[in-house]
This record gives structure tokens, sequence and C-alpha cells, in this order.
């Protein structure tokens, strides 16, 4: 009898907990997206088949399409302040990735393939013309595979601060996978999500890793990405397929096969950038490159002024 009442209190307890804990991933949701910092009065959506794509066009002139980093936390946001300097000479589109920002977030594992078919498809539906392309961190993989698909869609193609050939080349191993079993639960996976996507974090992803002068971060911009964590359905889904290498694929045979002007831009106080670019210089001599002074991981916001100039110099 006694048995069955600690086990009984145990449910008990377990349950409470479980329920407490939803209740704390709500409360989290909805703090986090009250400013509705990410509204955009001219929002377009491109309906795609794994669900409708945020995006935006300004500006009128030879299309330039500008591809943000893989994160669950990025979004066009980052594009911010580099649009205002393009508009004037380029059709300028900002695309917020399947299960970034305001796109929609399904909850599926998020895979390389995957915007390989969405970047593709956007191209040839709502710009309809061979195009430039700007791609920050992570994304440069998915541009260089869907340019190796399907080259007579893009023209110049730029990569800022890419992954290294070995990051890219990463695959899921038993670890990751268990994790990202853990990470799939509904309650203690959110849970564990909303800490690695806390404000704080983020503020120290901007500090640490962003930017080249930490005091330089705008609460705006940890705001905006804090926002962008948490918007949609499953905004956990596709953290979970990047942290477990999901979404990694290796680039070297692309690399090789690619025909089209890259050009890589870094920021100077980025780690081993220049190691970096010889990595990719080695499979594709043809690549240029150049580094941005006073600037880290995200010269497109702690920079914009000097990485419109360098697009200026490259996209003649």
């Amino acid at each position: 009898m006694k048995t069955k009442n600690k086990l009984l209190t145990l449910l008990t307890l377990a349950a409470g907990a479980a329920a407490a804990t939803a209740v704390i991933n709500k409360c989290i949701k909805v703090s986090a997206t009250s400013k509705n910092i990410l509204a955009e009065s001219k929002s377009l959506c491109y309906k795609w088949r794994f669900g409708n794509i945020h995006y935006t066009k300004t500006g009128s002139g030879k299309p330039i399409l500008l591809v943000h980093d893989l994160t669950a936390f990025s979004s066009s946001y980052e594009w911010t302040q580099l649009v205002n300097y393009l508009k004037d000479q380029y059709t300028v589109y900002t695309i917020d990735l399947l299960g970034c920002g305001r796109s929609e977030k399904p909850d599926l594992t998020y895979t390389n393939f995957l915007y390989v078919q969405l970047l593709s498809d956007f191209i040839k539906s709502e710009i309809g013309h061979r195009t430039n392309v700007i791609t920050s961190g992570a994304s440069a993989a998915l541009v260089i595979m869907a340019c190796n698909q399907s080259s007579e869609l893009f023209d110049q193609i730029m990569l800022i601060n890419p992954d290294s050939i070995v990051t890219c080349s990463q695959i899921p191993n038993k670890h990751a996978k268990v994790y990202k079993f853990i990470l799939d639960l509904p309650i203690i996976g959110t849970l564990l999500y909303h800490i690695a996507s806390s404000k704080q974090a983020i503020t120290e992803e901007f500090t640490r890793d962003y930017y080249f002068n930490p005091y330089s971060v705008k609460s705006s911009y940890v705001d905006a990405y804090y926002e962008a964590a948490h918007l949609g359905e499953s905004p956990k889904s596709l953290y979970a397929s990047v942290k477990c290498n999901y979404t990694k694929c290796n680039i070297v045979n692309a690399l090789k096969k690619i025909d089209n002007s890259i050009y890589i831009v870094g920021g100077t106080a980025m780690d081993s950038i220049k190691q970096l670019i010889g990595e990719y210089h080695e499979y594709n001599p043809a690549i240029e490159s150049s580094l941005i002074s006073e600037s880290k991981y995200l010269p497109q916001l702690e920079n914009p002024m000097e990485l419109y100039k360098t697009i200026q110099m490259f996209f003649v």
C-alpha cells in the first residue's frame, strides 16, 4: 500500500512539474514575441509546398537576393541596414528561410536539400531572372549547392563569413541523434530550446561571436533575434536540425564545378578567416576575397557602409 501511495505521489508531482513547465514555455513564447519587432508593412508571401515564406522586395534595378544566416534566431532582419544602401541600384529581395523569422516553422527535420529546393523555387517563381546572391554564415553552403544544381538561376555570389569546409562536411552522429530526440520532446525539449535561445544567450552570442566591438551591440538587434527565435509553430525544429548537423552538406564537389563569380567577405576579427578563405580557394582558385576592418561575423549590422563599398567593388 505504501509503495502504491509513493508511486501515486511521484506521478502527481511529475504531472505537476510537466504542467508547470508547459506554462513556463508558453509564457516565454508570449513574452518574446510581444514587441512585434519583425512586423513588416510591405511583407510579401511566397506560398511554397512546405510552408509560407515571408519575403520583402524593394528598390529597382538588377535583382539581388539576400539570404540570412541559418540559425533558429536569424531572419532577414540582419539585412535591415544594408538594404537601405542597395535599394537605389538593385531590386533587393530579402527572404526568411523556412523555419526562420516570420516564415512558417513546421515540425520537421530540416536539411540542406530542403533549402536548395526552396532557393531554386523562390528565384524561379518570385524573381524570375538570373540573380546576384549575398549569403551570411551557414547559408553559404545552401547557395553553393543550389547554384551547382541550377546555375542558370545564379549570377554573382558573395559569401559573408561562410562556414569552413570541415564544418560544412559534418554529419549527424549517435550523440547528435540522441540530442535531437530529446529536443523533439514536447515539454522538456521546448524548455531546453528556450534556455538556448534566451535573451541572455543571444546577447552573449552578439558580444562574444558576432561583433568586433561588443559595446556597439544594440538592444534592438538582440530583441529582434529573440523574437525571431520564438515566432511560429515549432521554432525549435530548425534549432535541433542545425545543432545536430542535419543541415550540413559536403560542398567540395559543388565548389569545384561552379563557374560563377564567387567572392568571400570576412570580418578581420574572425578567427582563422584567412585560413578559411584559403580552403575555399584551394577548391576553386577563381574565388576572390576581401576583409572588412573593425568587423566580425555580422558586418551587415556592425559595419554596413564598408560592406556596401565591398559589394560595389565586386558586383560591377
